[in-house]
């Protein structure tokens, strides 16, 4: 049945996925966009300032973990939530870039530097997330591949106010977690070298400064991928709202909060176009108005956090699924 066919009654907590029987929407519109507007091919490409702007990140964010040991708890929080999960966030979204190739022309040499985009991470995870989010942007919404959808684990468990705030605030265990019970990947050499890279520099660190500014680390990583305004980005780009079209699996969000995540919120964009760098995804959608004025759009990343929280009609089973036989449209990426 289609999407639109699955939609329950406001108030009422669905039961089920909104399944899907055509195409993941992108492949077409991109081909549709490209033969209106060709000269949307030279946006594609590197953006030699993400480099620089990540490497800034990266130093301040290690700062703030060797400068916020001996703060009393309540600063100590404070500072970790509103700069250190920030920086976190942002490097999540520089990471994202870096696996679409989009910090230099050698694809080798993305993967290279995502290793220090990951180090003030704490947690080995560029490479395992290349791969499941390449996955995703090829094969949107299939089930038993794309790991960005919930489980139904996930969605038998997280049914009421309680248990999607703990949901919210563990956002990224079940993001890292889920793909190891859905679809296991290969381990690969560059696996092992970002497992080594980043015990060798946890291992330096903790040597320098000790056991603190790692604790520092992790604990942005639940700040940045929970309660945090810019966390609503991970529930605003695939999640269907009732009020919203029912048919519409991606949203875009235009606000503020893009300045400080990499353009994560010109989503629609990013998935017609992921070899688009940030910096051109606004150009993008100047240059290609029709295609994407008409469509609906997330007004706020806030919002849709408490939104999620408190309506009943809005949960787990809120995403767009097709089956596997499904036809993938993204052109395969290096």
């Amino acid at each position: 049945m289609s999407a639109a066919a699955a939609s329950a009654p406001l108030g009422v907590q669905r039961e089920d996925f909104f399944w899907d029987t055509s195409d993941e929407p992108h492949a077409s519109r991109r081909k549709l966009i490209l033969a209106a507007h060709p000269e949307v091919s030279k946006l594609q490409g590197p953006e030699w300032k993400s480099k620089w702007i990540t490497l800034g990140l990266v130093g301040a964010q290690l700062w703030l973990s060797v400068a916020t040991q001996h703060l009393s708890w309540v600063p100590y929080v404070l500072v970790a939530y509103v700069f250190g999960a920030t920086i976190t966030q942002a490097l999540f979204l520089a990471i994202h870039e870096l696996a679409h190739n989009l910090f230099f022309k050698t694809p080798v040499y993305n993967r290279y530097f995502s290793f220090i985009a990951n180090f003030p991470i704490g947690i080995p995870y560029t490479i395992p997330f290349r791969g499941y989010h390449l996955e995703h942007h090829k094969f949107q919404g299939v089930d038993g591949i794309d790991t960005d959808i919930p489980s139904l684990l996930e969605c038998k468990i997280v049914r009421g106010p309680v248990t999607k705030v703990v949901w919210a605030c563990c956002q990224i265990l079940t993001y890292a977690l889920r793909p190891m019970f859905i679809k296991q990947q290969e381990i690969t050499r560059m696996h092992l070298y970002n497992w080594l890279a980043q015990i060798a520099f946890d291992a330096a660190f903790f040597a320098a400064f000790g056991w603190k500014p790692l604790f520092y680390m992790v604990f942005c990583i639940f700040l940045a991928g929970g309660l945090h305004p810019c966390a609503g980005h991970f529930i605003s780009e695939h999640y269907v709202f009732p009020h919203k079209s029912a048919t519409q699996e991606t949203y875009s969000y235009y606000g503020y909060l893009n300045w400080l995540t990499f353009n994560v919120g010109y989503h629609n964009e990013h998935h017609d176009f992921p070899y688009v760098p940030w910096s051109r995804l606004p150009e993008l959608k100047r240059i290609a108005p029709e295609f994407y004025d008409n469509l609906e759009v997330c007004e706020s990343w806030v919002g849709v956090i408490w939104d999620y929280v408190m309506r009943p009609e809005v949960g787990p089973f809120n995403r767009v699924k097709r089956k596997m036989d499904v036809k993938a449209g993204h052109d395969k990426d290096d």
